[in-house]
């Protein structure tokens, strides 16, 4: 299954709206992982303040707000998980 890399914080309102919004689309369909750029200091470099961002193959593909075409158009042509 494809993973697509969700860049966000604590607190951040805007980072929740973005995964309410992502997460049906990407259900059985591709993986999410959240990464919390606070963690590390590389990811704290380069996302800051511009978080939720969403990546997939190291490419930005939406930042706030979701881009809902992208995802689309990433999701288009991957097979449906049916278990």
């Amino acid at each position: 299954m494809e993973l697509i890399e969700f860049y966000t914080r604590r607190g951040c309102h805007l980072c929740e709206d973005m995964l309410e919004e992502l997460l049906p689309m990407l259900r059985g369909r591709a993986e999410l992982e959240t990464r919390d750029i606070d963690t590390r200091p590389d990811w704290r470099l380069k996302y800051d303040t511009r978080v939720p961002v969403l990546e997939y193959r190291s490419k930005v593909v939406s930042e706030y707000p979701l881009d809902r075409d992208a995802i689309r158009s990433i999701l288009t042509g991957l097979p449906k998980n049916t278990e």
